[in-house]
């Protein structure tokens, strides 16, 4: 037969893992200008300004694209907060009754697309075309 106390206890700890917390992790990406289309982790997000969520923290690779501006390659580092490394993670994602957000932002900035003068093309043009048409030897 359980005592009183058995009962209390067991049920807090059931409480307890009912109103466990949780952490709702996003990353936010704008870029200067705006409309951007982003690529995080070798797949097509969406166009900035944009805030997604995301599961796991550590380096991303990052692509940014838009007509009229050089692609940005970069890579971003999203590190944990306290509460989200071990061993702290335990207790904020079981003992504690509330959600932490752990909200990241990142801001790009594209350059113009700058084209080389006309010369320079012809010269890369010539060139290529020498190649395609010099035989390889096996």
């Amino acid at each position: 037969m359980l005592n009183s106390r058995a009962v209390v206890v067991s049920s807090l700890i059931v409480c307890l893992a009912l109103v466990a917390g949780c952490v709702e992790r996003e990353l936010t990406i704008t870029s200067e200008p705006a409309g951007a289309l982003v690529y995080f982790a070798d797949e097509e997000i969406g166009r900035t300004p944009m805030t997604v969520p995301f599961t796991w923290y550590g380096d991303y690779e990052v692509i940014l694209r838009l007509a009229g501006y050089q692609t940005l390659h970069t890579h971003t580092n999203i590190n944990p907060p306290i509460y989200d490394i071990w061993p702290w993670d335990l207790v904020s994602q079981t003992m504690v009754p509330w959600t932490y957000h752990c909200r990241v932002e990142r801001h790009y900035q594209l350059d113009p697309l700058t084209l080389p003068p006309d010369e320079e093309l012809r010269h890369r043009a010539d060139q290529l075309r020498t190649r395609a048409f010099t035989p390889v030897d096996d």
